[in-house]
């Protein structure tokens, strides 16, 4: 059970697999092919989707780098959020879909690891929400040229971390997208 009140659903959340956003993204058709079972997954088991998609001056509304990947299709039904920083919750309208569909926990998919994947997974944490993140269905890209470790280590590391996440009446935990069970 959900730790917020009245919110016994779980949804599973894709975070920004827009096509720039992935294009250079450490293994990609990987990550996506992983992320397409997981939401076949979801709809099968009658789970709620949530997609949520960047818009900015390089990912302008619309465009092709701003749509989501082809791979990817969100049905007719399934909220789509856009948002302008990186926690998916701020200024936008994700809390108001979460709580339309009485939704307490959310099993996190997406890009970047690093950057949108942390922010909306502490976004949401603090907002009392239990946090799945599914460790095999989020990438980031290889930003080691500003310092950054490579890829597969940032992703290793935030799975790590996020494991070990904890606060009082919260759950946080870490799944393989097999090992994963509505």
């Amino acid at each position: 059970m959900p730790s917020l009140a009245n919110r016994p659903n779980t949804a599973l959340l894709v975070i920004d697999v827009q096509n720039e956003v992935v294009a250079r993204a450490h293994e990609r058709d990987r990550v996506v092919a992983t992320i397409a079972a997981l939401v076949e997954n979801a709809r099968e088991a009658a789970v709620p989707v949530i997609w949520v998609q960047q818009t900015d001056a390089e990912l302008r509304e619309g465009s092709d780098a701003w749509r989501i990947v082809p791979e990817l299709t969100p049905a007719a039904d399934e909220p789509v959020v856009t948002k302008e920083y990186g926690d998916a919750f701020e200024a936008t309208l994700l809390e108001s879909a979460l709580d339309r569909l009485g939704v307490g926990h959310l099993v996190v998919t997406g890009a970047q690891t690093d950057q949108c994947v942390r922010c909306t997974i502490h976004g949401a944490f603090t907002r009392r929400y239990d946090v799945t993140l599914v460790t095999d269905a989020h990438t980031t890209e290889d930003t080691t040229a500003w310092g950054a470790p490579p890829p597969e280590q940032v992703i290793a590391h935030t799975n790590l971390y996020w494991h070990y996440q904890s606060a009082p009446g919260r759950i946080a935990r870490t799944v393989s997208a097999s090992e994963l069970v509505w």
